[in-house]
């Protein structure tokens, strides 16, 4: 078995991050300092789930990262969002560090509200 130095995450958002769309100001208030970019669907269980079917074992995430990332272009890079850290900390305060992937429009819902709370809709 290959041993991973690091989380097998890591490999996919090295990869991924070079077409990450972030934006310069957060989406809920405006802020334009100590932004996060977001993903709506979480990418550990989105990846833990798509290995699973896959039949695929997470110490080989280097050989099929690229296969992984060109099955999910929508939730690496169209669900996703740009908040200020204060904003990243609440969201995942109510849904959870890696927040299941069935969350996803509750998520954006909550950002909706949120923004409308700040008068920028």
């Amino acid at each position: 078995m290959k041993e991973l130095k690091r989380d097998p995450v890591k490999y996919i958002r090295d990869k991924a991050k070079a077409r990450y769309e972030k934006a310069e100001e957060c989406y809920i208030c405006g802020a334009t300092t100590k932004l996060d970019f977001h993903h709506y669907y979480s990418l550990s269980p989105l990846l833990q789930k798509w290995v699973k079917e896959q039949d695929y074992m997470m110490e080989d995430i280097r050989e099929f990262r690229d296969e992984f990332i060109n099955e999910h272009i929508e939730e690496l890079y169209d669900y996703t969002v740009t908040l200020c850290h204060a904003h990243h900390l609440k969201l995942h305060s109510i849904y959870g560090r890696n927040p299941s992937l069935h969350s996803a429009p509750k998520q954006q819902r909550w950002v909706g509200i949120q923004r409308e709370k700040h008068g920028l809709v």
